[in-house]
C-alpha cells in the first residue's frame, strides 16, 4: 500500500461532522429526528443503554448487561443470552497499549491513532459460534481483496482504488457462524490518520440513505433508522443499514463504525430475516472496543 506523502488534518474534539449527502441520494423519513446523519461527536459520558425496553447496558457485572462506567483499560464482561436474542460473549479485555502511548481519542493524540495490536481489537466469537477461517488472514491480516470480495464485483475496482489512494495500512477481521444461521463479518481497516480514515468513510463507504457500494446479496440497503441513537460512542460515528424488502434468499444488516484511525465493517446475514437484537449488540460491542 502506498502511505500519504501528507497527513490531512484532524478535525477538533469540539467540531461537529457534516453530512456529505449526494445530489442522486434518496432521503429516509424519521419523523421527529435530525436531518444531520452523523450522530454528535461528543455526549455526555454515560453507560451504554437499549432504546425501547430492547436491551438495558446498565447493570455492571451482572452477567445480563454491559457498561463502561469509564474508559480505562479493564476487561469488559460478555453479554448474557436472554430470550430477547442477545448473545453470551466471552470475558472481552481491551489489549494493553505500548509504554506512554496515549488511547486513540485523547486530545494529544492529534492523528487519533490506534497505537494497540488491531488485531486484539476485533470483537471475538460469541458462545457457540463456528469460526470462520477465511477470515482469520495471513498472521491475522486480511489481504484487501478478500475484504472487497464482500461487494458486488462493478464496486470492487473505485472502492479498491480508493483504499489504496487514501493509504490504508492494513485490515484485521473475524467472522462466524452461530447455530441459527447467522453469519457475522466484522473487518478493520486502519489508516496512518483519523482523517484519512474519515475520507473514505465520507467519500466513499456511507451516505445518509444508503452506502455508496452494495455488499453482495444486498444491492439496495436504507439507513436503520430502528438502532438506538442513545448508545452512541463518545468521540466516534456509526452509521447502520438494512436490507429493503423484498429481500433475497437472505436479509442482511450492515454497519459502518468510524473510530479514530479506524474504519469498522459489521455485516450480518441470515436465511429468511437477519434478526436485529443481536446485530446491534455486536455493533455496540465493536464500537466500545474501538472508543
Amino acid at each position: 500500500m502506498t502511505e500519504p506523502t501528507t497527513e490531512q488534518p484532524r478535525a477538533t474534539a469540539d467540531e461537529q461532522p457534516e453530512p456529505r449527502p449526494t445530489a442522486d441520494e434518496r432521503p429516509v423519513p424519521q419523523p421527529d429526528a435530525p436531518e444531520a446523519p452523523a450522530p454528535p461527536r461528543r455526549r455526555t459520558r454515560a453507560p451504554l443503554r437499549w432504546s425501547a425496553a430492547v436491551l438495558a447496558f446498565l447493570s455492571f457485572g451482572a452477567g445480563t448487561a454491559y457498561a463502561v462506567v469509564d474508559r480505562t483499560r479493564t476487561d469488559l464482561p460478555g453479554l448474557a443470552t436472554e430470550s430477547d436474542g442477545r448473545w453470551r460473549y466471552p470475558e472481552i479485555a481491551l489489549p494493553p497499549l505500548p509504554p506512554g502511548a496515549p488511547r486513540p481519542l485523547v486530545a494529544s493524540n492529534t492523528g487519533q491513532n490506534h497505537y494497540a495490536d488491531l488485531r486484539a481489537l476485533v470483537l471475538p466469537a460469541p458462545e457457540g459460534a463456528v469460526v470462520d477461517p477465511a477470515l482469520k488472514g495471513d498472521d491475522g491480516w486480511l489481504a484487501t481483496s478478500v475484504f472487497l470480495e464482500q461487494y458486488e464485483k462493478e464496486d470492487r475496482a473505485a472502492f479498491g482504488q480508493s483504499l489504496v489512494d487514501n493509504g490504508l495500512r492494513h485490515i484485521a477481521a473475524r467472522g462466524w457462524t452461530m447455530p441459527d444461521g447467522t453469519r457475522s463479518r466484522i473487518f478493520l481497516l486502519q489508516f496512518d490518520t483519523h482523517a484519512l480514515a474519515e475520507r473514505v468513510q465520507s467519500k466513499d463507504v456511507t451516505r445518509y440513505s444508503t452506502p455508496y457500494h452494495a455488499l453482495l446479496g444486498a444491492h439496495y440497503a436504507e439507513l436503520d433508522t430502528s438502532f438506538p441513537l442513545e448508545a452512541q460512542v463518545e468521540g466516534t460515528s456509526r452509521y447502520p443499514y438494512n436490507e429493503v424488502e423484498p429481500y433475497g434468499p437472505e436479509q442482511l444488516r450492515q454497519a459502518y463504525v468510524l473510530a479514530g484511525d479506524v474504519l469498522a465493517v459489521v455485516v450480518q446475514s441470515r436465511s429468511g430475516s437477519a434478526p436485529a437484537v443481536p446485530f446491534q449488540q455486536t455493533v455496540m460491542l465493536q464500537n466500545e472496543l474501538l472508543g
